[in-house]
């Protein structure tokens, strides 16, 4: 049997293309992921230095200044310094609840980032579902709250972690209702329909009931202050973080400023506008004079803009924190299920009823 050498050598030539083309595809899954995870560490970064440098204004104090030119490396240095700190394990708690739980926080929060769409097109997962996504991981978060203060075999994180999952559960129903007054079309859709009247088109002024409600759930669910019970340091001492040290110690301050960073997003794309400047009948690119980058630029503006937006409602949210005090744990389930769940259930309903009387 005679065997043609330029057969063989095509055979490998194109098994060798093949394998390269699967490589190159692999390299470029990973390749948008991995800038979205950096730029969501730097945003968190960013977050931690503005906190300590607005928390210092209002207090009349000075602030980070010593690591870095105005101390923006602190939240580096501090990051560091977690990571190679003693990491401490309780004697007779449930170690795999106690391990798994601040990964299962983390993780569940950095999924949410799929679906967040920076600009148009501008998304790493455009599914159908939008922002029922974020909706439906963000109730895994107090799971792995409530599994790391119950594997901590202390009474305070056990009480922290029930604090957690009954505050959640109590201002995730409203957050939805709120969700669902706009629609529960694609993300995309959504910031398209507030762009046609430009800064009057945005569902801040359709619904600015909503609006108020989502803006008070979603401090909730980051359990930012007011609303941070599961970790009151006068009752729980830190609550379901008690028990824990070093890295571990660290992701649940990484969660909670991710858990920030995206429900400051969402307040973005679903009531502000999204990646839209909201200038009518003005285009950004010819209004600089630029034709031929218009796609990068127009990109590059979006990504700009929705970041901005973010980061004010970010600014809003820590103020609140270091103004008002801190609630009781009967006025917080109070304010979720006798307050906040009827006026969101009065919002749904009178917004469906306009959209029938428009038909």
């Amino acid at each position: 049997m005679i065997i043609d050498t330029t057969e063989v050598q095509t055979i490998n030539s194109f098994s060798t293309s093949e394998s390269l083309k699967e490589v190159h595809g692999l390299i470029w899954t990973f390749v948008p992921i991995s800038i979205l995870i950096l730029g969501i560490t730097i945003g968190v970064l960013v977050i931690v230095w503005l906190e300590r440098e607005i928390s210092a204004a209002l207090q009349q104090r000075i602030g980070p200044q010593y690591a870095g030119p105005l101390g923006i490396l602190q939240a580096l240095a501090d990051g560091t310094k977690l990571l190679l700190k003693e990491d401490l394990l309780p004697s007779r708690g449930d170690l795999r609840l106690f391990s798994i739980g601040p990964s299962i926080v983390v993780i569940s929060i950095l999924v949410s980032y799929l679906v967040i769409p920076f600009g148009y097109r501008l998304v790493l997962a455009d599914l159908s579902i939008g922002v029922s996504l974020w909706i439906a991981i963000s109730s895994i978060a107090p799971i792995g709250l409530l599994m790391s203060g119950y594997g901590s075999n202390n009474k305070y994180s056990f009480s922290g972690g029930l604090r957690a999952a009954a505050q959640s559960i109590s201002y995730e129903i409203p957050l939805t209702l709120c969700v669902l007054s706009i629609s529960l079309r694609v993300i995309l859709d959504i910031v398209e329909i507030q762009s046609k009247y430009g800064f009057g088109g945005w569902n801040l002024w359709r619904q600015p009931i909503g609006f108020m409600v989502f803006i008070i759930s979603s401090l909730a669910e980051c359990e930012r202050l007011p609303f941070d019970l599961p970790e009151a340091e006068e009752e729980l001492v830190a609550g379901y973080q008690t028990e824990y040290s070093g890295i571990r110690f660290g992701l649940f301050y990484l969660a909670s400023y991710l858990n920030l960073l995206v429900s400051s997003l969402f307040v973005t794309i679903l009531y502000l506008g999204g990646w839209k400047l909201s200038i009518p009948y003005i285009s950004v690119p010819e209004l600089f004079g630029i034709k031929k980058i218009a796609g990068v630029f127009g990109m590059t503006i979006g990504i700009l803009v929705t970041l901005a937006k973010a980061y004010l409602f970010i600014f809003i949210s820590i103020t609140t924190r270091w103004t008002l005090p801190r609630m009781r744990m009967d006025q917080l389930l109070n304010l979720g299920w006798k307050f906040l769940l009827p006026i969101s259930l009065g919002n749904l309903l009178l917004t469906t009823s306009s959209q029938l009387v428009s038909l």
